[in-house]
């Protein structure tokens, strides 16, 4: 076969399907059918690079610490961000032409028609449309943000233009387009759709039709009943308050499943949310630590690659000190800390996406009592070595609409608008304490998040961000847990200008987002923040936040806390699931013949997902077993896959003939036990460490020369040391920065991406091992570039 197209359907089939920032399946029998290092691509990786650039916008320079992170000083904001550009191309350059190509839908042109699909569904979501708004707005409106963007696509551009190309090139054959200030904003959406891109209401009226609309409550229930929500001891009145809501979900439950349809539906699921992204972040004020200053400790969990979704930067410009990580592609410092403050975030799960059906004829649609023409647009669909593809874009007066095979429904998605979260992102890394940080966060509306702070003066601040939508059916306030009648209005949001500029007309007030002020202890780990009934209909199960508001009563009790303190709970792999499970599953157990060695296991444990256990590894493999006992009977009979299987928290508190047939769902645990002995028995695994390694977290390619090293390591999806095998999800850097100390952090890998480098997976042990580096302010390092002009 033909090297080149080889090449290129090995990354089509990679890429295909895939949802931004999800993790990127691997296909490892392409690459293994060429050389992987030889011609261009070996000349590529092995060039030195300029040590002196010309820069436009004045003096810096650029070194890099013993952990392979920039440290960039310059005399200049645009200055310095013209470097970061340049250091981010140096580091990931591949990583970011390959999230702008798929954001673009234009990874087919370079890999074949195996990305087509994919391709597709991003061309019909225009999210470079959403871009183009975005950066019109923000150039017109926030021009002190729009300078450094704009500084930083020129640092980018100087690498692509005059330095050789990472070694990825070479293998696909092809040179990067020169960046833009539009590819910025483009890959702003990409993190935003990464954690809010939800078809949940799609997947529930398909199930509902499957399975009936009981079936569809048991699996997706309005609100999971337990005591650990973000904001404790507040609201708790409102749990019952979504009847009216719920009520017109299953009135309509059967015209939405004919509205979304199979194969629409199926195409679709391979481009929403990994719903199994959470994070975890605490905040202690000065009142329980030791120091009397308040600690922030923050752990996003999204797909764990190589090289990481995350890049870490330590910038240095007059008085502004900011270190942290961002993502590759975006100038500004996302999570870290500045000279005044720490913050971080996790997904606040709010329902931030809405769907609609409209009356249809030909290319009309029918909305407000008249007929109108979709706008429409046809997009070719480049095609390497293939037919290239023509894409019908449509838009409504809600936003685009995706359809397949006949079937369409319209969406709108708050980030679809134009937004200003690139000048929120930016002001952060300025801000001088809580008020200037808290003003920064009003122009943050997008994505919603969970955001904690604390600033070195003792203040401590917990907000939701993010423009929040309100719908209403006939006046009255709904969940957008449905698909909502688009020509006749139902469910709009006021204010909302898809492509262009939304007013907050509409959209819950910022002072009414769910917020407190000086919290003494607050942990989010992406469970129901409130018991308002509108927020959300996506929260994750709660056992990781019920383990950590534990950890911090208990801690907080038995005294003053440090760095120390919150390292032990970042490393905590009490895995809850267990602790509620497991002693039902004894009981029922107790006795069954040839489970005596398994009860025996089990009963001994400690409930902690730790690689030394036989127990942990027991476990997983039986609630594996358990899920399939419940559910997979029922749903494959109704043709649904394990795509539509419910959060771990409602497979633990499910029960009944529907689920567990007559024999129960006792004698179904006990049955679940013995599939997972057999499995152990059978298997090379002895402990869970040899189950649960680093193998899942691979490069794009998915070859051995590119992966990292397959280490032993602890931690579940339900677990604060939060690692999912199945997945490749979880810690995807760790920090804790007490304002009375020293910081430290660490990324799971290394801040390369370049293969050669000395810190491609440097800090891939120290990840594994729950072990940090410093979180230094510190200019560090010999000088690497200097770059120079006038400014």
């Amino acid at each position: 076969m033909d090297d080149d197209i080889t090449r290129r359907a090995l990354v089509g089939a990679i890429l295909g399907g895939t949802a931004v920032g999800g993790s990127l399946s691997p296909v490892r029998s392409y690459l293994r059918r060429f050389a992987p290092l030889s011609g261009s691509a070996w000349e590529s990786a092995t060039d030195d690079v300029n040590e002196s650039v010309e820069s436009e916008y004045g003096s810096a320079k650029l070194r890099y610490d013993e952990d392979g992170v920039p440290n960039i000083t310059a005399e200049t904001e645009t200055g310095l961000y013209f470097a970061v550009g340049y250091a981010q191309a140096r580091d990931r350059l591949f990583q970011l032409d390959l999230q702008r190509r798929l954001m673009r839908g234009q990874v087919a042109a370079v890999v074949g028609g195996l990305a087509a699909d994919s391709d597709e569904f991003h061309v019909q979501m225009d999210f470079a449309g959403a871009a183009d708004a975005t950066w019109d707005h923000i150039a017109d409106s926030e021009p002190e943000a729009a300078e450094p963007v704009r500084a930083f696509s020129a640092g980018v551009n100087a690498y692509i233009e005059n330095e050789p190309l990472p070694l990825e090139f070479g293998l696909l054959e092809y040179e990067p387009a020169r960046w833009t200030p539009e590819d910025t904003m483009l890959l702003e959406k990409q993190i935003s759709w990464t954690l809010t891109g939800s078809f949940l209401p799609l997947r529930r009226a398909k199930v509902a039709s499957a399975l009936g609309p009981d079936a569809a409550t048991d699996l997706y229930p309005e609100r999971l009943d337990h005591d650990s929500p973000i904001i404790r001891g507040k609201d708790e009145g409102k749990a019952n308050e979504g009847t009216t809501a719920n009520d017109i979900s299953r009135r309509n439950e059967a015209t939405d499943s004919e509205a979304v349809g199979a194969p629409l539906l199926d195409w679709l699921g391979g481009f929403e949310r990994d719903h199994g992204i959470g994070s975890n972040s605490w905040l202690v004020s000065g009142k329980h630590t030791k120091s009397g200053a308040p600690i922030v400790s923050n752990d996003p969990h999204l797909s764990l690659m190589a090289p990481p979704v995350w890049y870490e930067m330590n910038l240095e410009q007059g008085d502004m000190r900011v270190r942290g990580v961002t993502f590759p592609g975006v100038p500004f410092v996302v999570i870290g800390e500045n000279h005044a403050g720490a913050w971080g975030f996790t997904n606040a799960g709010a329902d931030v996406i809405d769907f609609y059906r409209y009356e249809t004829d030909g290319n009309r649609y029918r909305y407000d009592g008249e007929w109108r023409e979709f706008e429409t647009e046809e997009r070719e669909i480049e095609v390497a070595d293939g037919e290239n593809r023509t894409a019908t874009v449509r838009k409504t007066v809600h936003g685009p609409v995706l359809e397949r095979e006949g079937y369409r429904v319209g969406v709108a998605w708050t980030g679809h608008t134009a937004t200003n979260t690139t000048a929120a992102i930016r002001e952060y890394a300025r801000s001088d304490g809580v008020e200037d940080f808290r003003a920064a966060t009003r122009g943050f509306d997008e994505p919603t998040q969970n955001l904690i702070y604390a600033d070195r003066d003792g203040n401590t601040l917990y907000y939701v961000t993010g423009k929040i939508p309100r719908r209403t059916v006939d006046g009255e306030e709904v969940r957008g847990d449905r698909i909502f009648d688009g020509s006749a209005g139902e469910g709009e949001w006021k204010g909302f200008e898809p492509f262009g500029v939304s007013s907050w007309e509409g959209f819950v007030p910022f002072e009414d987002k769910p917020h407190v002020t000086d919290p003494d202890l607050i942990a989010t780990a992406n469970q129901r923040i409130t018991d308002d009934p509108y927020l959300s209909e996506g929260y994750s199960s709660p056992y990781r936040g019920q383990r950590i508001y534990e950890l911090l009563d208990e801690k907080a009790k038995a005294g003053a806390m440090d760095v120390k303190t919150m390292a032990e709970i970042q490393d905590d792999t009490l895995d809850k699931r267990a602790e509620t499970l497991v002693p039902t599953l004894l009981d029922a157990a107790g006795g069954a013949d040839g489970l005596e060695s398994a009860v025996q296991t089990l009963s001994r444990w400690n409930y902690r997902m730790e690689r030394d256990s036989e127990a942990a590894l027991l476990f997983v493999h039986w609630f594996d077993a358990f899920r399939e006992e419940a559910l997979s009977d029922a749903f494959d009979e109704a043709g649904l896959d394990e795509d539509y299987y419910p959060r771990d928290w409602v497979l633990a508190h499910l029960d009944g003939e529907r689920w567990f047939g007559s024999e129960g769902r006792q004698v179904a645990m006990v049955r679940a036990l013995r599939t997972a002995s057999e499995k152990v028995a059978e298997g090379d695994d002895e402990v869970y460490g040899d189950y649960n390694t680093t193998e899942a977290i691979t490069h794009p390619f998915d070859q051995s020369f590119l992966n990292y090293p397959v280490l032993p390591t602890d931690g579940s999806s339900h677990t604060v040391n939060n690692y999912r095998k199945d997945s490749a999800v979880g810690s995807s850097w760790r920090m804790i920065c007490p304002m009375g100390g020293d910081s430290k952090a660490i990324v799971p890998g290394g801040n390369s991406g370049d293969y050669f480098s000395d810190h491609y997976h440097d800090q891939l042990r120290r990840w594994a091992n729950t072990e940090y580096k410093p979180l230094s302010h510190e200019i560090r390092g010999d000088l690497a570039v200097e770059f120079g002009g006038d400014e």
